[in-house]
């Protein structure tokens, strides 16, 4: 089946791999996402992927921690995701490949650029763990790095909203989403997609994001397809 993309760097944050738990894993909602991953696998396309941290730890709520330590206890938790998300992804049939920015070489292999690449395209599904490798940098802003890295065609940001609004469709009714934006109008309206830095990473990079509502995880096939769901950001 024809696709859009060759090449997609997902972002799959923390909280969804716990479901209504709310923390830790949550067996069948990990299952769910994952046979999404392989629907878009079966397509055909390579696929790099990022897991956030928050299902087990998040920086910025950390108390009185100091900033930098609380960033690398997040980046472990990033690896221990990737960990669980590739086992999943293996028990369905899928091959997939850890790849850490933190040298932990019992645990996982030291990223490249070069052995991401040449893995992807012998058909690993390669998932990122441990953010850049440095503290005060976001996972989203390792996603973009990691997808312009990669030679990726676009990132995908699975979120559980179906896009990107004005302003927080959960408190306010009157909320627009929008269906297409620049990274300049998301900088400038200050837009909750993903922080600064990592939105003038993938300007600076004409990288497009697509925004999606991973509920139903069969929108990343969907995307790799190019059928319109979601709010794409591009800078024309």
């Amino acid at each position: 089946m024809d696709t859009k993309y060759k090449r997609i760097l997902l972002k799959v944050s923390g909280e969804a791999l716990a479901g209504s738990k709310g923390t830790g894993f949550d067996e069948p909602t990990m299952e769910t996402i994952c046979r999404g991953i392989k629907q878009a696998y079966d397509l055909g396309v390579q696929i790099g992927l990022v897991v956030g941290g928050g299902n087990f730890w998040r920086g910025r709520s950390s108390g009185n921690m100091e900033r930098t330590c609380a960033d690398k206890i997040g980046m472990l938790a990033t690896v221990m995701n990737c960990l669980a998300v590739a086992d999943q992804l293996r028990q369905l049939g899928v091959p997939a490949q850890v790849q850490t920015s933190i040298v932990m070489p019992q645990v996982a292999s030291v990223f490249t650029r070069d052995s991401a690449v040449e893995s992807m395209e012998a058909g690993n599904v390669v998932l990122f763990g441990g953010g850049t490798g440095n503290p005060l940098f976001s996972t989203d802003t390792a996603s973009a790095l990691r997808a312009i890295e990669t030679g990726c065609d676009v990132m995908f940001k699975a979120t559980m909203v179906d896009g990107v609004y004005d302003k927080d469709p959960k408190k306010y009714a009157d909320a627009v989403k929008y269906d297409q934006l620049t990274f300049t109008e998301v900088l400038e309206k200050n837009l909750a997609v993903m922080d600064g830095t990592a939105a003038t990473l993938c300007r600076e990079n004409k990288l497009p994001i697509l925004v999606f509502d991973l509920k139903d995880p069969d929108n990343i096939a969907r995307a790799v397809r190019g059928e319109t769901i979601g709010t794409l950001v591009v800078e024309e």
